[in-house]
């Protein structure tokens, strides 16, 4: 089963801003679930599909750091978190489109980063990958040799926590190997 990517055109900053006094997992998962209800309310969806939301917010010491806005952000950003811990968040937001039935749930991983130094930080930002995703780092590319560990799920850093969907898709009766493709 190929999946469907819509785009939700949810605007997230008004979110973040109306819940800033809230929980960073809360925030993650009223994000995807706007995604996802946005998406569902376009009529754009195949009958019967199952409609994932996902949205991610890295956590240090308290501060939420999203997609960073411009290359300087990022630096700075980056020499804070350096050598240090923090936490990704990812809200999943599941609806069945048959039945409208839906539900969600937050997965949190802490990610440990290396003490990497000024220039290999400014070059990593200057490659513009950064800037496309919450934290400005990535796992799965360009950013993975700056990860010294993950304690949790390695897919939620990557964008999309499996056992977490396999969860969500079960709760709404549906069956993991039919979800998947498998039959």
């Amino acid at each position: 089963m190929t999946p469907l990517i819509l785009v939700s055109g949810v605007d997230e900053e008004a979110i973040e801003e109306a819940m800033r006094d809230r929980p960073v997992p809360d925030v993650a998962l009223a994000l995807a679930r706007a995604k996802a209800e946005a998406v569902v309310a376009a009529g754009e969806v195949p009958a019967g599909a199952l409609v994932l939301g996902c949205d991610s917010i890295f956590e240090v010491d308290g501060v939420r750091l999203g997609k960073p806005p411009n290359a300087e952000e990022a630096l700075r950003r980056w020499q804070r978190m350096r050598g240090r811990s923090g936490t990704l968040h990812t809200g999943h937001w599941l609806i069945d489109s048959a039945t409208g039935d839906a539900w969600g749930e937050t997965v949190s991983t802490v990610v440990d980063m290396v003490d990497a130094p000024d220039e290999e930080i400014t070059a990593y930002v200057a490659t513009g990958e950064p800037l496309k995703v919450a934290g400005g780092f990535t796992l799965d590319d360009l950013g993975a040799p700056y990860v010294a560990g993950i304690h949790g799920d390695p897919g939620n850093v990557i964008g999309v926590s499996l056992p977490a969907v396999r969860r969500l898709a079960l709760a709404l009766g549906r069956g993991w190997p039919s979800v998947a493709g498998w039959r």
